[in-house]
């Protein structure tokens, strides 16, 4: 019978909560799933919450992360928005995630063949739409390789950008929230990047999005240079 373990995640690391979510996926992409009591846990969590992850991910209907990830009812606390956006209402969530319900990683998942990146690559800024694409708009621009066909039409260059995508959302998080900024100067959380390939199913979080400490300099970087740590410089000496 499956026990929530309420108590035991205040012991839980930044690094050990990353692992739960890496040998989730990898049951998942084995088409194994741990024995849930869903009613269960569902009483067992009716008047508290305590997750051990704080995910922004994509809206896309392929992308839930309890199933991704084989979590239980509370394992999880979901921020969904098209593009995996840090939006200030996003950060407001995942602030409440750490500070409040004690979740002990943040990670931004971003997965290939995205929607809302393809619209950014396309310079789409219809309806509110705008408002999302205008968020990833440097992730487009800070994308080197593909010198032609810059366009939703390329693949290669739409998973490109979905890559950086997670990297700029991720500094975009720690540049506008100082209370995260300082939880992961403390190690009281980590910061992590991955990509949800929606061909094999499975996640994979690069070392060098993997954040469980952070230099003070990086909270001094402007928006002006994200397109710059989009493209790797701050991002790979930070991680």
């Amino acid at each position: 019978m499956y026990k929530h373990p309420l108590i035991d995640r205040d012991k839980i690391t930044p690094t050990a909560a990353l692992d739960y979510l890496i040998e989730g996926n990898q049951r998942f992409t084995n088409n194994i799933s741990s024995n849930k009591d869903l009613l269960q846990v569902a009483n067992i969590t009716k008047d508290q919450q305590h997750p051990l992850a704080a995910i922004l991910s994509c809206s896309d209907s392929r992308t839930s992360t309890e199933l991704i990830f084989d979590q239980n009812l509370g394992d999880i606390f979901s921020v969904r928005l098209a593009g995996n956006i840090a939006s200030n209402k996003a950060i407001g969530s995942l602030e409440y995630a750490c500070q409040y319900l004690g979740a002990k990683v943040v990670v931004v998942l971003g997965h290939t063949k995205c929607g809302a990146v393809k619209a950014a690559c396309d310079h789409f800024s219809g309806g509110h739409i705008g408002e999302i694409t205008s968020l990833i708009k440097h992730a487009v621009d800070g994308e080197k390789e593909c010198r032609e066909h810059r366009h939703s039409g390329n693949p290669e260059f739409v998973d490109r950008v979905c890559e950086l995508n997670i990297a700029l959302q991720m500094v975009r998080i720690l540049h506008g929230s100082e209370m995260l900024l300082n939880m992961l100067r403390e190690e009281r959380i980590g910061l992590v990047g991955g990509m949800y390939d929606l061909e094999t199913a499975m996640v994979a979080f690069p070392e060098q999005y993997r954040w469980f400490n952070l230099p003070d300099a990086l909270k001094q970087v402007a928006f002006d240079d994200l397109m710059r740590i989009s493209a790797g410089g701050v991002l790979h000496a930070a991680a």
